[in-house]
């Protein structure tokens, strides 16, 4: 292609004009595009470039009365592209061994049950495929009785040409609190050499400070690093606040950037409008990801796609929709004869989104009950997980008739703690002390300690101001802290090599038990008395169970379950009268 025409391509692409048909009025004036720097630029490059054109661009005056009567800038443009089309395929990141399964079954997807489609899902041609992260690692130990790090290596055995991704929560790792740096470092460390290849690396509070540290531990292991930016609604956000977030992350050494839309709050046009800032002003690829729980998701995806994403987050079919996300086969077969043709093989898809669907039948027992579109997310910017665990937290209270107070009120506690975004562990900080306000009878009457933490500033700095009079009712005159939350924590892993003692076999049980003491000590402990963690006769009895359960949902249809437990599940203990929150656990959001 000749130098001027794709310099003529990149301007039109970069600025992405919405150019207008324009005809040849009789004193040969061209009618004028919507940017008139832009119009005087692209008319310059191909009239001045091209003088065989019917139209002399200094003249202003068509060459003969046949071409005088209609003729547009867009056309010229086509034809100038006639040689070579403009493709752009989009690539393709799927969930379902992940967020999938954490967003429908309450993250108890075993990897026995991921093993078997994994050649297939190696074959497919993902950009990656999401798998570890996110809830998924204490889950594994606490209800499954599984290895996370195993996991991560038998997959990656099984998988060895798809590239993998994790869900990193910043300075909180894999948790529900901040963690010392050495902690996050060795954790970064040991994952990339396990196999893991994209770290996506987020913060709850869009607080840049609490992810600068993972990004470059892991842009120093050779990683691919993601930041995320929380994508929320709400007074201190706009497409101008985004923007500038992303530059930070840019500014630090960000691959590319994700638009983290965890509770499906992103409409189309903000999707384009997001995106195309983006990708004119930052230049990084940019990946898109949103939940269909408000029944928005794929349209914002498909808007996304025209205005420039290269990466869109999907999972497969008999896991998709609900708090989940848009179908892969869907998305891939309205992408199919256009410039952004993913090229993946549906038939391929097909024959995984039949082996999930099976598997999902075994798990039917942890389906939220949260499977079609629910608009109260934006009403009240309350993620779908989030809902269910909230009826989790009334129904233990036997209060569920307080459910629309409840949603109504997270709201307003939203707004006094500075508009955080609804997302581990700020959903639980906020739904906690919501479902307290209205069950107690008293707003603020009983204040967790991670609520005051929060206000303390221990889980970084809120987008907004907290309301001072709230502030002075959770830590009275107590000043919060103005640093980056870490920087007060001394280190962890002597300590945890000291106290997990010969329990641990590798430096990957040392972390686990740094970040989940409570949990990974029980899990070591099983696994040292034999059966790699279970215990020889609660495994029997648990496989008797599991296949009666297996026999009965092929002759029963499943029926809707209690929502799963939320991590953060408040319980009233009337020995103690208070509230207890319960930070580790499966589920989560996020």
């Amino acid at each position: 292609m000749n130098s001027y025409k794709l310099t003529v391509r990149r301007s039109f692409r970069r600025r992405r004009m919405n150019l207008t048909m324009a005809t040849y009025p009789r004193d040969g004036v061209l009618a004028t595009a919507q940017n008139t720097e832009t119009e005087y630029e692209i008319r310059s490059m191909v009239f001045d470039k091209l003088p065989h054109l019917p139209y002399n661009f200094h003249s202003r005056q068509a060459t003969t009365d046949d071409q005088r009567s209609y003729f547009s800038l867009k056309s010229i443009m086509s034809a100038l592209m006639e040689e070579e089309p403009m493709t752009n395929p989009v690539k393709v990141c799927d969930l379902v061994l992940r967020d999938g399964h954490q967003s429908l079954l309450a993250t108890r997807m075993r990897t026995a049950d991921m093993l078997p489609i994994a050649e297939k899902l190696d074959r497919v041609g993902y950009w990656a495929v999401e798998m570890w992260g996110g809830a998924t690692f204490d889950s594994a130990m606490r209800f499954l009785d599984e290895d996370p790090w195993e996991r991560l290596r038998l997959l990656r055995q099984a998988m060895p040409n798809t590239p993998f991704m994790m869900l990193l929560r910043g300075q909180n790792v894999v948790g529900y609190r901040h963690y010392p740096d050495d902690v996050v470092e060795r954790f970064i460390v040991r994952a990339r050499a396990n196999g893991m290849d994209i770290f996506r690396i987020f913060d709850a509070l869009n607080d840049v400070r609490n992810i600068a540290w993972a990004m470059q531990v892991a842009r120093r292991e050779g990683a691919h690093v993601q930041p995320a930016i929380c994508y929320t609604i709400g007074p201190p956000y706009s497409i101008d606040y985004f923007v500038n977030l992303a530059r930070q992350m840019a500014d630090i050494g960000a691959d590319s950037i994700c638009i983290k839309d965890m509770a499906g709050l992103i409409t189309p046009y903000a999707a384009y409008e997001l995106v195309r800032r983006l990708k004119a002003e930052i230049g990084l690829p940019v990946h898109f990801h949103s939940h269909t729980t408000s029944g928005m998701a794929t349209a914002a995806l498909l808007k996304a796609v025209e205005a420039g994403a290269d990466i869109v987050d999907t999972v497969i079919s008999s896991l998709s929709l609900g708090p989940s996300h848009s179908p892969t086969e869907s998305v891939v077969a309205m992408l199919q004869g256009t410039a952004w043709d993913t090229g993946l093989d549906l038939n391929l898809l097909a024959e995984i989104a039949e082996y999930f669907a099976q598997v999902r039948r075994k798990y039917a027992r942890f389906e939220s009950g949260f499977l079609g579109v629910d608009v109260g997310v934006l009403q009240y910017q309350v993620p779908g997980g989030m809902l269910s665990n909230l009826v989790s937290q009334l129904r233990s209270q036997k209060a569920e008739d307080k459910y629309p107070e409840v949603l109504a009120e997270v709201p307003r506690v939203r707004a006094e703690l500075g508009y955080p975004p609804l997302v581990t562990p700020s959903s639980q900080i906020v739904g906690t002390q919501a479902t307290l306000n209205v069950v107690l009878g008293e707003r603020y009457k009983i204040v967790p300690e991670e609520v005051k933490n929060y206000v303390r500033g221990l889980y970084g700095r809120p987008p907004a101001p907290i309301d001072p009079a709230i502030q002075r009712l959770i830590i009275g005159d107590e000043k919060p802290i103005d640093c980056r939350p870490a920087d007060l924590l001394p280190p962890g892993m002597p300590k945890a090599w000291e106290e997990i003692g010969s329990l641990a076999r590798s430096e990957e049980d040392v972390i686990s038990y740094a970040l989940f003491p409570q949990i990974a000590a029980p899990f070591l402990e099983r696994r040292a008395r034999g059966s790699d963690g279970k215990d020889p006769i609660a495994a029997a009895i648990a496989g008797m169970l599991l296949h009666r359960l297996e026999e009965q949902t092929q002759t029963e249809p499943p029926t809707p379950p209690a929502p799963a437990v939320s991590p953060w599940k408040t319980t009233w203990r009337p020995a103690s009268g208070r509230w207890t929150g319960i930070l580790e656990g499966a589920g989560g959001l996020r």
